[in-house]
């Protein structure tokens, strides 16, 4: 089989595509032919060993996959070979076959394709979890997603709105504004590119301020950091709630005195030790997202595509913070 390898830290153009044996499922495991892997920003960290994980290399990045069961190790019930399914797996998918523990995979609807199926769970999944469980957002509330047109902030917006939220939408661009606006945003700001001095990040503020309204945002969904978190924060609302997603801006310092002005919390969101420390909560979240995914109340955007070959170039362009919506790379 094909895989594309991280054989030393880098960037993408390290990456490398070479052939491999075909990996045998142990048991419990399935034997999965991927047929589209989503791209995400932990795969820009992963292969330059910044992220929480560092898997043992060569390995293949990409976690979030969509695919058919080859075959079944010893002792797995509820799958067949042909059966479709999609799989959150840390790293690995980029690559024409990949073992999947069974316990892990969920079935893909049928009418749904491989692409768009690879797109559902993580930024979904997050979402989710940091609206709901870290956000305690409620129908009626303000809600500011920055990096809207993002994979994780398109989501955030159209669960902003299928929870009954009032979701102000900041982007970067124009062509972004669009794509948070059809994922249904009441409203939205572009926003421009930082690093800020002091008159600038005063200026983004305003901005904010404006676009929420006089009581400010209840919630507000940061997967962006930088310059742009302490401008956003002084938007928020009395008692609001914080959420840090991620940093593709930069790890940003906030002025902690802000946080006592407006009660606020400020709260992390790490999904991926969510579900593994809390299962069946996480499992509950996915049976709402398909829930709303059948309603289409929910529904993943894929962008853009690369074949195998170039998955290097899906994981630039997301390091470059051009994407709108899912990357995905297609094994056929």
């Amino acid at each position: 089989m094909r895989a594309l390898l991280s054989k030393a830290p880098g960037g993408p153009d390290t990456l490398e595509l070479s052939e491999l044996p075909d990996p045998e499922p142990g048991p419990g495991q399935l034997l999965v032919r991927v047929k589209a892997c989503a791209i995400n920003y932990p795969d820009v960290l992963i292969i330059e060993d910044k992220y929480q994980f560092k898997p043992p290399r060569p390995f293949a990045p990409g976690g979030e996959i969509a695919g058919i069961v080859d075959s079944l190790g010893e002792g797995v019930t509820g799958w067949a070979e042909g059966d479709r399914l999609i799989a959150m797996i840390g790293h690995g998918g980029l690559a024409e076959k990949v073992v999947v523990d069974a316990r892990q995979a969920l079935p893909l609807p049928e009418g749904r394709g491989f692409e768009e199926g690879s797109a559902l769970i993580l930024t979904y999944a997050t979402s989710i979890h940091a609206l709901l469980d870290r956000g305690r957002l409620e129908e009626g509330e303000t809600l500011l997603v920055l990096g809207a047109a993002g994979g994780v902030g398109l989501a955030a917006v159209e669960l902003g709105k299928a929870f009954g939220a009032r979701v102000i939408a900041a982007v970067s661009s124009e062509a972004k504004a669009e794509a948070a606006r059809s994922a249904g945003a009441d409203s939205v700001l572009v926003y421009p590119r930082g690093p800020f001095d002091k008159d600038e990040s005063k200026a983004l503020s305003k901005q904010f301020k404006d676009s929420v309204g006089p009581d400010g945002a209840d919630v507000i969904y940061d997967p962006v950091g930088g310059d742009y978190a302490e401008p956003a924060l002084r938007s928020i609302a009395w008692e609001g709630r914080y959420l840090v997603v991620g940093f593709p801006a930069g790890i940003p310092k906030l002025p902690l005195n802000l946080t006592l002005l407006k009660s606020c919390d400020v709260c992390g969101v790490f999904w991926g030790a969510f579900a593994g420390r809390d299962p069946g909560a996480n499992a509950a979240h996915i049976r709402t997202l398909f829930r709303l995914w059948d309603e289409g109340a929910i529904a993943p955007t894929v962008s853009a595509t690369w074949p195998l070959e170039r998955g290097g170039e899906a994981i630039a362009h997301m390091a470059a913070r051009k994407a709108v919506g899912k990357l995905v790379v297609t094994m056929d």
